[in-house]
Parts: structure tokens; C-alpha cells; sequence
């Protein structure tokens, strides 16, 4: 029976362990507020661990799901490195940076760990749902490994390259939902103020050739009932279109839309808070345009 250690039960990580959890029964779980793992413990039947490094002791495979890079860098050097046994895979499903997965999965390497980062998109509808697109960076062979893992939460699992693929394709494809946001934003601002009702213009746009995600979605659900549900957190999508905008920079890639995109999210992440909904972000372009769209 495959045991496996869960690291992070934020708002996507809460669901894909309990997923996980009904899938693989030998699963420890561990949070960095306790209470939040107790809780989760108590409701799911699974063991809590009073630290990170107790929970990877015994474990075949590891899943972090933690806000950046830096947290699991830091969770890893205080005990895991150390406890995790040698032939386990490490599985991290933080949307991560390339740069610090390659130096986690060398660090794990000398110990006979195999890394793979596994960013997931989907929200908490699809991590609840079990129907996360799982992006995976690492060799084929340890992606098969663990591959009935990621089934418990994931139906899309792609391999998307070396170490480091899977974080730089899921930080691309935020920052393209940013951009989305914003630019959607700002054309809709402007049709209003030249006298289209935003509803009208949706209508069309959604019909047409200017459709995405954003406008298919977000707007209608969120910016037109001012809904505004806090589901993913404006400073994580700040930090992950800043990671994009690295990457684009470490590959000499002309990018002046992603970079510009980098800097508004980190302008409506200040002028918003810490707390803000990613979709929030439309308020600042609102500010600007002296216009409430709805």
C-alpha cells in the first residue's frame, strides 16, 4: 500500500488531500497551523503530524501544496531533507518557480529522492471535484510512479518537460488570466463609458472572437453581480505573473506584455491588499476610469 505524506491544506490543498486521503488510506497529513490539520484529521480519519518531517518519515511519496516556492524550500531544509526516506518521489504542487525546483530536486537527488514539480490549475471547483490539470516537470519514469497519485485529484496530467517545465508553463498560463482580467477590464470600462452596457458588450464579446475565460466567466459571475468570492488570492496571481515575467527574461524573450502585466498586478495587489480575490484586480482599472462596470 502506498503511503503518502500531504504538506498543505490551504484552499486547494485541503481538497486534493482529502482526495488523496479516501484514495490512499496510509495518508499523514501536515499544515503549518495545526489547528487546520487537526480539524482536517478529525473530519477525514487520517494521521496529523505534529511536524513536517514526521509526516515524511515512512512515506513512498511526497505532496507539497504551499503558497511559493520559498515556503517549500524552507519546510524541506528544516527537518524533510533530512527525514524523507531515500527511493520516496517528492511531489511539489506549489505553483512554483523553475529556478528553485531545480535546485529542490538536486538537493533531494543526493539523498536518492526523485523530484517532480506538478503545479495544478483548476481552482477549488476543480481540486474539490477531483478534476485539476496537472502540469508535471521531472523524467517520464517517475511521472508514471506516481501518476495513480495525481489520478486522485487530477484528470489532465501532462508532461510538460525537465524539472521546472510544469512551473513555467502553470506561471505563463496565470499570467495570461491576468492579462485577460485586465484587459477585459479596461475595454469594458471604455465601452461603457461610450455608452455600452457591460452585459451587451459580454454578450457579443463571448460570441466573438475576443472571448476568454475572463469574459466567458469572471466577469459575468463575479464583476457584474459584484460577487467578487474570494477563491484565489490576488497575491498569489501577483506571484505568479512575476514568475512568467522571469521566465520570459531568463530565455531572452521580447516580452513587454507579460512584463507590463507583472508590474499592474503587483500595483493592484498593493492598492487591494493581501486578501483581495484575483478578480478584484478590475477595481483598480475601475478607479482609474472613474467607472463601476455593471
Amino acid at each position: 500500500m502506498t503511503a503518502i505524506a500531504f504538506l498543505g491544506l490551504g484552499a486547494i490543498g485541503r481538497p486534493m488531500a482529502r482526495r488523496v486521503a479516501a484514495a490512499f488510506p496510509e495518508t499523514v497529513v501536515w499544515n503549518r497551523t495545526a489547528a487546520t490539520a487537526e480539524a482536517f484529521g478529525r473530519e477525514h480519519g487520517v494521521r496529523v503530524a505534529p511536524t513536517a518531517a514526521d509526516a515524511v518519515r515512512a512515506a513512498d511519496v511526497v505532496i507539497t501544496c504551499l503558497s511559493t516556492s520559498q515556503d517549500v524550500a524552507a519546510v524541506v531544509a528544516d527537518g524533510v531533507l533530512d527525514a524523507i526516506r531515500q527511493g520516496a518521489v517528492f511531489v511539489d504542487c506549489t505553483s512554483g518557480d523553475p529556478a528553485t525546483s531545480r535546485r529542490l530536486a538536486h538537493d533531494l537527488a543526493a539523498r536518492g529522492i526523485a523530484f517532480m514539480d506538478a503545479p495544478v490549475s483548476g481552482g477549488t471547483v476543480g481540486a474539490e471535484n477531483g478534476t485539476l490539470t496537472v502540469m508535471c516537470g521531472g523524467s517520464a519514469e517517475v511521472l508514471e510512479r506516481v501518476r495513480p497519485v495525481l489520478e486522485a485529484f487530477g484528470t489532465k496530467i501532462v508532461h510538460c518537460g525537465d524539472v521546472g517545465a510544469g512551473d513555467a508553463l502553470k506561471a505563463v498560463n496565470n499570467a495570461l488570466l491576468a492579462l485577460h482580467v485586465l484587459s477585459t477590464a479596461e475595454g469594458l470600462a471604455a465601452l461603457q463609458r461610450a455608452g455600452v452596457r457591460p452585459d451587451v458588450a459580454l454578450d457579443v464579446i463571448n460570441a466573438s472572437s475576443g472571448r476568454s475565460n475572463a469574459s466567458m466567466n469572471l466577469f459575468p459571475e463575479r464583476v457584474l453581480t459584484r460577487a467578487f468570492p474570494r477563491t484565489f488570492r490576488l497575491a498569489l496571481l501577483d506571484k505568479d505573473t512575476r514568475i512568467a515575467a522571469d521566465v520570459a527574461r531568463e530565455q531572452r524573450v521580447p516580452s513587454p506584455l507579460l512584463q507590463l502585466t507583472s508590474e499592474l498586478m503587483a500595483m493592484a495587489r498593493r492598492e487591494l491588499g493581501e486578501d483581495a480575490d484575483h478578480v478584484e484586480a478590475v477595481k483598480m482599472i475601475e478607479r482609474w476610469s472613474n467607472v463601476e462596470i455593471g
